[in-house]
């Protein structure tokens, strides 16, 4: 929980130093940040055996940086960041967050209509007073009343790693300190929804009271909503909000499957249940009449007693699955079936960790392959590649296959040009293994341009893959206007797959987009865009959405074999 704490303090002072238009610091406190976030060890560990030196070999932190990690590990705070926060208007980290408020007018809102919190900042949109600024007017106002409505969406609501390393590391905690025979986090979490809102868990101990006096000690909590004898509540410092269960061991299915939920699911099943004379509920199901207990225990017993086939908890939305699982649901798509990654960034573009480090760690995960696409030479802002660089690369590539057993792709994230072509010349692109190409600009063009301009990428011989197919941000930037169903026929028609992007702030494909583009017979490819080594690992979440739009391993592209794979693309 360190890394995560040092790496949200240093993206806030990266905010306050934007904010202060300070030029270089907030983009290496971000980068810093960044790298100490996705990190796999412990940096106070790491320090305690390496010391500084352990902590400046770190990429991104340099002398500086490295002094306030110590302080931050060896006091609990640091005292210049403690200044520059009372130097800086409070709210001021907050405020420039907002997508279209960039430091400068952020700063003419703080001193001209002395707006100090994002509340300040709705109450000013709803009296209309931002239009009469100079540099602002009624669009802008429009504008930021969105944005806002976005960023709140955001923040009532976790992405999925911030919630499932929460889950995780509160069910680590109870193991260790309490004696349980069984725990799980249930609700949203447990379907893979793209965000969480409260967390879940469910214990069988034999003492109660024991897990609730730890549970209610947890280390980072801020406040003690309700504490009772097998329920109790609690809010971290960090605003998770957490809901923990005692239930009987003779209960603990029909619980893990009621508080899975979803809503919608539980009340078919419960009407299901009713109409062959049953009762179901968190306590388990029942014979109506005689009150007696057919089954509590086991969660697939439960749907096995009401005639269905045990249903994922992804699919658990009332969309058609009790009426499947009277028959046979499809044997949906595995992390384990997941034979290599078509979408990763290294240190050429705007990745953190080298090309070295990137195919090490998706050797380490066991992959058959990894398809190495930084971007693009357009993307100056990411560093992009021109043709020299890309050469380079592969010069790099050829000269490290004899250190892997991993099949290492020539690849490129190409930028889809406004006019739909692609970014990087055609000499170039004969010669990739994999082209993914994504839209990076001009996310507010209207919808009949958008479409044309992806279809016409589509139709382009050289390009595989369509990146993160409508670009949107969770909770940061809607989905850029388009005909889906046009673009979903295209990509069939030209044999072209269709990403589902695993990154946590995008999952695009959502699982509604998947369950509607699986209707044109098409191929996907599950991809992690990682940044880094430690984000290979958020193929996961992209699996679960895949699971969530009912995928199988033969609708997904990157399940195949290499030799199978490059027969589907080429």
């Amino acid at each position: 929980m360190i890394n995560r704490d040092i790496a949200k303090l240093l993206y806030e002072i990266a905010d306050i130093f934007e904010y202060k238009e300070v030029e270089w610091k907030p983009r290496a406190y971000r980068k810093a940040a960044r790298k100490i976030g996705d990190m796999r060890e412990d940096i106070s560990g790491l320090y305690s055996k390496k010391g500084r030196e352990g902590l400046e070999n770190i990429p991104g932190v340099g002398s500086r940086i490295a002094d306030h990690i110590v302080e931050y590990i060896e006091a609990g705070s640091v005292r210049e960041f403690e200044k520059i926060r009372k130097e800086t208007p409070r709210g001021a980290s907050n405020i420039i967050k907002i997508r279209g408020l960039g430091p400068k007018k952020a700063k003419k809102l703080m001193d001209e209509l002395d707006i100090q919190s994002i509340p300040d900042l709705k109450e000013a949109i709803n009296n209309q007073e931002i239009r009469k600024l100079e540099g602002f007017g009624k669009k802008t106002e429009e504008n930021l009343d969105k944005a806002i409505s976005q960023y709140e969406k955001s923040h009532e609501r976790m992405l999925l790693p911030k919630a499932t390393d929460l889950a995780e590391e509160i069910i680590s905690y109870m193991e260790e300190n309490t004696t349980l025979k069984k725990i799980d986090y249930a609700g949203s979490l447990r379907r893979m929804k793209e965000t969480i809102g409260d967390i879940d868990i469910l214990v069988v101990a034999s003492d109660p009271e024991e897990v609730m006096d730890a549970f209610v000690n947890f280390e980072n909590v801020d406040e003690v909503e309700s504490r009772g004898k097998t329920r109790s509540t609690i809010i971290l410092q960090n605003g998770g909000h957490i809901d923990l269960r005692v239930v009987p061991e003779s209960s603990y299915g029909a619980a893990l499957q009621y508080f899975t939920g979803s809503k919608d699911h539980n009340i078919e099943l419960r009407n299901l249940a009713l109409s062959k004379g049953y009762k179901l509920s968190e306590y388990g199901l029942f014979k109506e009449d005689s009150k007696k207990k057919l089954e509590g225990k086991k969660e697939d017993r439960i749907y096995g007693k009401l005639g269905l086939s045990f249903i994922p908890p992804e699919l658990r939305e009332n969309r058609g699955e009790l009426e499947c699982a009277k028959n046979t649901l499809p044997s949906l798509v595995e992390l384990e079936d997941i034979r290599g990654d078509l979408h990763v960034h290294t240190s050429y573009s705007d990745g953190t960790d080298s090309l070295n480090s990137m195919i090490a760690q998706a050797d380490k995960l066991g992959y058959e392959y990894i398809g190495i696409t930084d971007h693009s030479r357009s993307r100056k802002i990411a560093g992009g590649l021109g043709t020299d660089k890309v050469k380079e690369q592969w010069k790099e590539i050829d000269g490290l296959r004899d250190d892997f057993d991993i099949e290492i792709l020539k690849g490129i994230e190409v930028d889809i040009l406004p006019d739909g072509s692609l970014d990087c010349p055609d000499d170039i692109l004969e010669e990739m293994d994999i082209v993914v190409g994504s839209i990076h600009s001009g996310y507010k063009s209207p919808k009949k341009k958008m479409t044309e301009r992806i279809i016409t990428a589509l139709q382009n011989e050289f390009l595989h893959v369509l990146g993160h197919p409508t670009s949107r941000k969770i909770g940061i930037r809607e989905a850029y206007e388009v005909d889906l169903d046009k673009i979903f026929e295209t990509a069939a028609e030209n044999g072209k797959l269709l990403e589902i992007n695993s990154q946590p702030e995008r999952l695009d494909l959502n699982d509604n987009l998947i369950l509607q583009a699986k209707e044109y017979d098409l191929k996907f490819c599950i991809s992690s865009d990682s940044h880094s080594s430690a984000q290979l690992d958020f193929m996961k979440y992209g699996v679960g959405q895949a699971r969530r739009g009912w995928l199988t391993k033969d609708d997904v592209a990157n399940t195949y074999s290499l030799k199978e794979l490059k027969r589907l693309i080429d």
